[in-house]
């Protein structure tokens, strides 16, 4: 099961911000992230707040869910006011979004603009599992105002999707970015993992090449983390499966970041790698420089001002929240103006374009440049970026210059 929310501060019933959040509400960029929270099973490595139907249990259900959101849409706007917020990039992740018909995600999406209003030319991404649509259903999803889907890959190897649990096969990948991009969509995002038991070196560029075969716009490549709780990690204690070797995942991310580059596509954030500043995930953009997001549903978390807040987990308390009138948020915090500097450095460090270097201790840098972490150039002109070692190093890094 997915794991527990953390602790905070409770939350008014009314979902009130303090005056601290709504201060300068307009000026940064606005956001929304949809939850939805169904999977058809769930994957052994998989610890995400999401839920299969037998684990749903009464109170919740897919057909239904779309109408709740929407109650939590309506509800941003009363909790945020009258001030103009045009919503820049809307991104609705999962669990598997596409289980939903695309005129439910539709009309999600609809009642975003006719409360807030999307922006011109706003970014409107869904994540999708491979064997979750066909081509009828992406053609749907372009007709309800999508821009971008996001394909779970994770791998070309069938070994490798057996041991993560992944029900598409190798071919379905390049037959939905096919599909997608008749549908009208210019902007296709495969998400790999890297670091699996039992794969290689050749199983991992095997599926960097397939990927790139298929000439998405956009990859994402992670590192296997064996979540606390979930199938793969009783695996790993059990002794049937190894656990992820360190110096094999830095030696894949190195395979990855040559491979992609060779092939034109260029990391703009450690785990990403884009064909262009347009092809870009905008919305991950807004999350890692500091803008403001509401997110909908079960365990969402949101960010206004400096204050963050998350959903209560499961969908029946949380529809059972929202037919209430009342806010679905579990907890809240106040961030400081150290943890905002912290976060800051923290994400925006992870960034091809760096952090400001005033943000950091000069000395600090100074040795980091001389350990080979960081860029000397760019520091020069005012930004601290990491160096293809630094990435590799990138939590240690952040510790020695915070």
């Amino acid at each position: 099961m997915p794991s527990t929310l953390p602790d905070g501060d409770p939350v008014p019933v009314d979902g009130a911000l303090p005056g601290s959040a709504l201060a300068g509400l307009g000026q940064r960029p606005f956001a929304f992230y949809v939850h939805v929270p169904f999977c058809v099973t769930r994957c052994g490595y998989c610890d995400f707040n999401t839920y299969t139907a037998t684990e749903l249990g009464p109170g919740a259900s897919r057909d239904s869910y779309a109408d709740t959101a929407i109650g939590e849409v309506r509800m941003a706007r009363r909790v945020l006011g009258d001030v103009d917020l045009p919503v820049e990039t809307v991104f609705v992740g999962g669990g598997t979004p596409t289980l939903l018909p695309p005129e439910d995600l539709g009309r999600v999406l609809a009642a975003i603009d006719a409360e807030f209003g999307l922006a011109p030319g706003a970014e409107v991404t869904t994540e999708a599992n491979p064997e979750s649509v066909d081509e009828a259903y992406v053609h749907r999803l372009r007709e309800q105002g999508f821009t971008r889907v996001s394909y779970g890959m994770q791998s070309a190897r069938e070994h490798i999707l057996a041991v993560l649990e992944r029900t598409h096969t190798p071919g379905r990948v390049p037959q939905v970015v096919e599909w997608t991009r008749k549908a009208g969509f210019e902007h296709i995002n495969l998400d790999l993992i890297y670091g699996t038991p039992g794969e290689t070196d050749d199983d991992w560029r095997a599926s960097l090449e397939a990927a790139l075969a298929a000439e998405p716009d956009h990859v994402s490549a992670y590192a296997l983390i064996v979540e606390e709780g979930t199938r793969l990690a009783a695996q790993v204690k059990r002794g049937e499966l190894t656990a992820p070797d360190d110096d094999a995942m830095a030696d894949r991310y190195l395979i990855a970041d040559e491979l992609l580059e060779s092939h034109g596509l260029h990391w703009y954030e450690i785990s990403n790698w884009a064909a262009d500043p347009r092809a870009a995930c905008r919305h991950n953009m807004l999350y890692w420089t500091g803008a403001d997001w509401w997110g909908v549903g079960p365990g969402a978390h949101s960010h206004v001002g400096g204050t963050r807040w998350w959903n209560v987990k499961h969908p029946a308390a949380y529809a059972a929240r929202l037919a209430e009138g009342t806010t679905p948020a579990h907890a809240r915090e106040i961030l400081h103006a150290e943890d905002r500097r912290f976060e800051r450095i923290m994400l925006e460090l992870r960034l091809a374009q760096g952090c400001p270097a005033n943000l950091l201790d000069d000395k600090a840098v100074r040795r980091a440049i001389d350990d080979g972490l960081i860029e000397r150039a760019p520091y020069d002109r005012g930004r601290a970026v990491l160096t293809r070692r630094g990435r590799l190093l990138a939590d240690a890094v952040l510790r020695t210059l915070t």
